[in-house]
């Protein structure tokens, strides 16, 4: 029988690095591995060296004899899953932060998208103009080729609003995002008239929480709620400076969708925030 070819993803990249590091983590050595498992001793290297294909049930399995949480068993397992067809981003692993590229995984296959920005536009609404501004702030800038890829993989991301099955995408900004000034005047009202184009189309929800609403659920910080497809469970996503805090624990989820509902609520509807959003690009003309 003739063993199908393995195609590296990022998907798949990151599952063995995880892998690997469970495994340390738990004090085993390969062999001690492959001794419980059942399997040939040259299975766990392959696995852990992104040289095969790994398989959903044998992850789940590893995270058991790891004593891995729950949580982090699961996501890893979802990982399993996603890594078994190549996507675009495996083109673009150099230019994606190793702490992000699960949550581009996630994104690509996410049915649903809700999330609360405080201080920047989401990159899948980003304008390029806007989205070299905000790297420009970084304490060790990238180099042109890293920022020009870099800048590929955010337009890459913002395909999944367009096309025939496109993500549901719901945002609440706060008004800062909105108001602060990223790369200058022209480059704000280009990224306002952007966020008033894409507000229009059927599959992206977007309200603005004024300043005047005062104090409200979601002071401590921005966080993305995804749901998925075929029963799988919602995740919450928080971003940090160096790394992104994962989890699909229910009440935890339950907490954030509660925020979502109270955040939602408070902000203005999407015509008035459109109207709103028109208004203040208006203002960066003067």
């Amino acid at each position: 029988m003739v063993r199908s070819t393995h195609i590296p993803t990022v998907a798949s990249s990151r599952l063995a690095a995880e892998l690997r590091a469970e495994r340390e983590r738990a004090g085993l050595t390969r062999e001690a591995v492959a001794h419980e498992m059942g399997w040939a001793a040259t299975k766990v290297w392959r696995m852990e060296n992104d040289k095969s294909r790994i398989l959903a049930r044998d992850v789940r399995r590893l995270m058991k004899l790891y004593e891995v949480d729950d949580a982090k068993a699961e996501a890893l397992v979802e990982l399993a899953r996603l890594a078994r067809e190549p996507e675009w981003w495996h083109r673009y692993s150099g230019a994606i932060p190793e702490w992000f590229q699960v949550y581009v995984v996630l994104e690509a296959t996410a049915s649903e998208v809700r999330e609360y920005e405080s201080e920047l536009v989401p990159g899948t609404m980003q304008t390029e103009a806007y989205a070299r501004a905000i790297m420009s702030t970084a304490p060790i800038l990238d180099s042109d080729d890293e920022i020009e890829e870099k800048i590929t993989v955010r337009i890459k991301r913002q395909a999944r609003l367009m096309g025939e099955n496109p993500l549901n995408l719901w945002v609440v900004l706060n008004e800062a995002v909105i108001r602060r000034t990223v790369g200058g005047p022209e480059v704000m009202r280009e990224q306002l008239d952007h966020l008033v184009k894409l507000a229009r189309t059927r599959n992206v929800t977007l309200q603005v929480l004024p300043f005047d609403a005062g104090e409200h659920a979601a002071m401590l910080g921005s966080f993305h709620l995804m749901r998925f497809p075929n029963d799988n469970p919602d995740k919450i996503y928080v971003e940090l400076q160096t790394g992104g805090v994962y989890s699909q624990k229910a009440e935890e989820v339950e907490r954030y969708s509660l925020v979502f509902d109270h955040l939602r609520a408070r902000a203005l509807g999407p015509e008035q925030t459109i109207a709103y959003i028109q208004q203040v690009a208006a203002e960066f003309t003067r």
